[in-house]
């Protein structure tokens, strides 16, 4: 697979977390240019490098996604990664927190997708890198919601993998655990990811051509029990949620 090296690349969601250090990662990779979106670039930080270009955006806003597809209509690689966390089950969780972590993480997601597909055929070979979660595997009742729309963006990344395939567009999913970023604060699982080597790792999978990207440790041993037997990985969540 062709390098990052000199490759344009669009990242959502690089105020914080894996976005940030998605753009850190790709400035190291040797990037020609990275737009790094975020809904208020007041947030984003100084990245100190003027490879890197700030937009705002709202990815549930379509005419700002319009916007943005036009100001960067030399994407090559676009990465998905803005989301949203709505904590709370599946009959007592807040059901606006449930309705917003689909608009943001799925139908957002989607219209992302449609917006750059047509700039992306126009560079090819170019990628899409969507961000979702091991929790598309796995059932947590805590964050019920945001599973859920992890799951459906997951399904989706499977779904037009297959429709891009003979238009020069390579389409990855990522599917990490629990990161310590400011989405998981308070969280008390143990032994989260670093957030700067787990983008690391996806862009380096994403070179390789890896399309299912499992970017650290416990993302991939929930898979692994996930893949064997996934009642086990259900009987870890019901102990988890019960215990």
């Amino acid at each position: 697979m062709e390098k990052l090296q000199n490759t344009t690349i669009f990242i959502t969601g690089a105020n914080r977390g894996i976005g940030k250090s998605l753009v850190k990662a790709a400035l190291a990779k040797g990037a020609g240019k990275v737009y790094a979106a975020s809904r208020d670039i007041n947030n984003l930080p100084d990245f100190k490098d003027n490879r890197v270009i700030p937009i705002e955006l709202d990815i549930t806003n379509t005419d700002l996604v319009a916007h943005a597809a036009e100001i960067a209509s030399d994407t090559k690689v676009l990465i998905n990664n803005a989301g949203v966390l709505s904590p709370g089950t599946i009959l007592e969780g807040d059901m606006e927190g449930k309705q917003k972590d689909m608009e943001v993480n799925y139908f957002a997601t989607i219209n992302m997708m449609r917006a750059f597909v047509p700039i992306l055929e126009k560079n090819i070979p170019a990628r899409i890198v969507n961000v979702a979660s091991i929790a598309a595997y796995s059932p947590l009742p805590f964050i019920a919601g945001y599973a859920a729309s992890k799951a459906a963006l997951f399904s989706a990344t499977q779904a037009v993998r297959i429709e891009l395939a003979k238009k020069g567009i390579t389409v990855h999913a990522v599917n990490p655990g629990a990161i310590d970023t400011d989405m998981n604060k308070g969280s008390e699982m143990e032994a989260m990811g670093n957030p700067d080597l787990t983008a690391k790792s996806i862009l380096d999978e994403v070179e390789k051509g890896i399309l299912d990207i499992i970017p650290d440790d416990m993302g991939k041993g929930m898979y692994d029990t996930w893949r064997k037997e996934p009642s086990k990985l259900a009987a870890v969540f019901h102990d988890m949620y019960h215990g």
